[in-house]
């Protein structure tokens, strides 16, 4: 092959990887600038059936990717440079991994004469994901490998993949075309009809392992006191069947902040705090029967219930082989989808209605939150709460104390938002990015709740956020410091504040500014709501800080758990 040829050849091999991808589901690439990944950008950016986003920080381009999958239940293709720019992509991967999101990672790299040779931008980059995405590496470009074996290649790393794959790209320099002169045409003779049609090339079937009860197994399951407990599920997966089946058994339903069902009437959403009250405790304790959607829950509480009770019968169903059960408990695991599992012949138990009474005190906590945090002192669960009383929205809840005070106490409403967050690693990293991907897919109306530090860790991300056309609200509690730590036996408060909270002083206001987003700060809940429905109803991005005391939360936690205890 002549050298003029070889941009022209790195170009070809990344239109066939674009257009591939293209057609394996993908609907979004997200880049970063660089030179060595100049034939997978200048691919994309002639791909019209991929909408292109672009960022300066891989991190965060990474965690944006990682929310126009979760929102598009998609795969989403990163492309990126060498070097340390492939390494930035690491704790969205992790993310990713964890919680069954597949981003497909396009890293530009050397070739090999390049590597560990003290060339420039060099680094190690196969296998830099470790066990946290699936490898394809690919040779540099050449005439002697058949395009139609990049094709297979492509289709079997990616077809059915449900989590991350990193496909490592050497391209030998030049990297930019003067122009497409070369021809082509006979190596790409052998590709047949692909080049006129839509579909990949190898089309694999969908992989769709389903078990399910018999109808005998089933009869003997609902003979008994059970409870339903509805963990992390996506909006998609339909988790309001979860609700019908639970009508027609006669058993409660116990939901988690993550589950889309939190904030429905007919479930008991306040179960976290509900497990503080000695007699739903003793009520739930009968309960020799479980049935568990989906996993990685958040409540403490809740999870030390499911390891305590000595259950005749537990049963998890998950869309995918996991093990997602910190407590190793012995149990039956049905792989199905929610859809499926709710329309088999289940029939009423033989103990319908056992749970009643946690009906009348899942409602007197509602209650109880309405006088003391509605009603009292401006704070971080009070404004969650006016959060959520919207409807009609997509919420991104952050990790640390948003998404815990949120699980605690987020009110019963007609129509509760879709909910996201990023629980897999659950790190504070990344979150603005997550939700700009999220708003980003839809274009819906939606609100990130985030703590200060989390919002320090992605200030780069206002970048991406300073792009959106449709509503995005981004409220940031901002109680100077890491105080989920207020809640936890640091042994002394100057050990607490001296190397857990981390107060910094930090107010957001320049920081929206530099980025052009409208901006408000608020320590009220009447301003707050005033400024809120303004926000919502603004076609763009904005800021709301919300200042509150260091322990207000932590104090407002430790008197509701007190008169809850003793009621």
């Amino acid at each position: 092959m002549q050298i003029e040829k070889t941009a022209e050849l790195n170009l070809l091999w990344g239109s066939l990887i674009l257009e591939e991808l293209a057609r394996l589901g993908v609907q979004h690439v997200c880049m970063a600038p660089g030179s060595r990944s100049t034939p997978l950008t200048l691919a994309a950016a002639k791909q019209t059936k991929l909408k292109q986003h672009l960022h300066f920080d891989e991190r965060g381009l990474a965690f944006m990717a990682l929310g126009l999958a979760k929102a598009s239940c998609a795969p989403v293709a990163i492309i990126t440079t060498s070097g340390t720019a492939v390494a930035n992509l690491y704790p969205a991967i992790v993310e990713a991994w964890l919680t069954q999101v597949p981003l497909i990672v396009l890293s530009g790299d050397r070739p090999p004469e390049l590597l560990d040779c003290g060339a420039n931008q060099a680094i190690v980059q196969p296998a830099i994901f470790a066990n946290y995405a699936k490898q394809v590496n690919l040779p540099t470009p050449d005439l002697s490998i058949r395009p139609e074996a990049l094709l297979t290649t492509l289709d079997a790393a990616i077809a059915n993949q449900t989590q991350p794959v990193h496909i490592n790209c050497m391209y030998r320099e030049p990297l930019y075309p003067d122009t497409m002169s070369a021809d082509f045409s006979d190596y790409l003779s052998t590709l047949g009809n692909w080049q006129h049609t839509s579909l990949p090339y190898t089309q694999y079937a969908r992989t769709q392992v389903e078990s399910a009860p018999t109808p005998d197994a089933l009869a003997r399951f609902v003979h008994g006191k059970g409870v339903i407990v509805v963990g992390t599920l996506a909006p998609q997966q339909r988790p309001e069947l979860i609700v019908e089946l639970a009508h027609k058994l006669g058993w409660p339903v116990l939901t988690d902040a993550q589950s889309q069902l939190r904030q429905h009437g007919a479930t008991i959403g306040n179960i976290d705090q509900l497990l503080l009250l000695p007699k739903a405790k003793a009520l739930l304790q009968q309960a020799d029967k479980v049935l568990v959607f989906g996993g990685r829950l958040l409540s403490k509480r809740l999870i030390n219930y499911l390891d305590e009770q000595k259950w005749k019968n537990y049963w998890q169903v998950l869309p995918l082989q996991q093990r997602l059960d910190p407590s190793h408990s012995a149990k039956q695991i049905w792989l199905n989808s929610v859809s499926s599992f709710t329309s088999l012949p289940w029939q009423r138990s033989s103990e319908a209605n056992w749970a009643t009474p946690l009906i009348e005190l899942n409602e007197r906590l509602a209650t109880l939150f309405e006088r003391q945090i509605d009603q009292g002192e401006f704070g971080e669960a009070q404004v969650i709460r006016a959060i959520a009383s919207q409807t009609d929205q997509q919420l991104f809840i952050g990790n640390s104390l948003p998404v815990r005070l949120y699980d605690m106490y987020a009110p019963i409403t007609a129509m509760a938002s879709s909910v996201y967050t990023n629980r897999g690693a659950s790190g504070i990293d990344g979150l603005l990015a997550t939700a700009c991907g999220i708003a980003a897919h839809k274009k819906q109306p939606t609100t990130l709740i985030i703590g200060d530090l989390s919002q320090l860790h992605d200030l780069n991300s206002l970048a991406i956020a300073a792009k959106q056309s449709s509503p995005l609200v981004i409220v940031i509690l901002n109680n100077d410091g890491g105080n989920i730590f207020n809640l936890l036996p640091v042994p002394d408060e100057k050990l607490r504040s001296d190397y857990y909270r981390l107060s910094h002083g930090f107010e957001f206001g320049y920081g929206a500014a530099m980025f052009g987003i409208a901006y408000n700060q608020v320590d009220d809940i009447v301003s707050f709501n005033e400024v809120y429905r303004d926000a919502l109803a603004h076609h763009g991005p904005s800021v709301i800080e919300v200042s509150v005391a260091q322990d207000q939360a932590s104090n407002q936690i430790a008197k509701i758990s007190a008169w809850i205890r003793q009621s």
